[in-house]
């Protein structure tokens, strides 16, 4: 929760796997502007492979990359924004937005946040740490998860789902780190930047339930990308 916000059972039907393409295609045309071959572009590399793992269409794929980069005569140019403030009971929220209308996203946003606190830039993210994010699951049930994150050059290991493992890194070295984990045998489930929080806030019960309806709305949003709440 801390890391990232996340619907659970999100894939469950075609309206919000739409959803999920939508965020996708938008990531790899912004990718894309860095060039077309994912084998000498990292984050278009990163955008093509959670692509795939969400069994994006080829041509949806190949067509997205085409756009971002140029090759075709349609223009769209997203920008990333970013917003800053706090959801109920204070709890600390970053939201970033890839979007063709500022003044669209930044009057939504405005309305998202009226059960919250909107803030200036910086007023939130001195709290958290900008790092790249692995998710992994070993190449057997007794591997050393902090051998393998010290051997990667990941900067530390964290417990993840289901038997895997959250290895943290400095942002510059995600791809890098990403790689030696392939190479050592693990299989990268997500791979991504993130503001993680230095002192996420815990609730329970009803002041819990309010915070992630909040969280939830935000998430709606069409050029909402990305939403990272400090909370336990």
């Amino acid at each position: 929760m801390g890391a990232q916000w996340k619907h659970k059972g999100r894939t469950e039907n075609a309206a919000a796997k739409g959803k999920i393409f939508t965020k996708l295609v938008k990531e790899i045309m912004v990718a894309a502007k860095g060039g077309p071959d994912p084998s000498t572009n990292a984050r278009l590399r990163m955008a093509v492979d959670a692509a795939k793992k969400a069994s994006m269409p080829r041509d949806t794929l190949e067509r997205a990359i085409k756009k971002g980069s140029g090759q075709l005569d349609e223009q769209v140019n997203y920008e990333v924004v970013t917003y800053e403030g706090f959801a109920p009971h204070q709890v600390p929220v970053i939201v970033e937005c890839l979007t063709e209308n500022k003044n669209r996203t930044a009057t939504n946003i405005r309305v998202l946040f009226r059960k919250g606190q909107l803030a200036s830039s910086g007023a939130v993210s001195w709290d958290f740490n900008r790092l790249g994010v692995i998710e992994a699951s070993p190449p057997a049930a007794d591997t050393d998860a902090e051998t393998a994150a010290i051997e990667a050059g990941a900067q530390d290991v964290e417990k993840g789902e289901e038997g895997g493992a959250r290895f943290l890194t400095a942002p510059t070295d995600l791809d890098a780190v990403g790689r030696a984990l392939t190479g050592q045998g693990w299989t990268v489930s997500a791979s991504n930047l993130a503001w993680i929080a230095k002192n996420p806030v815990q609730l329970e019960g009803e002041a819990r339930g309010e915070v992630e309806s909040f969280l939830e709305a935000i998430d709606e949003d069409d050029d909402v990308q990305n939403i990272f709440v400090g909370l336990r």
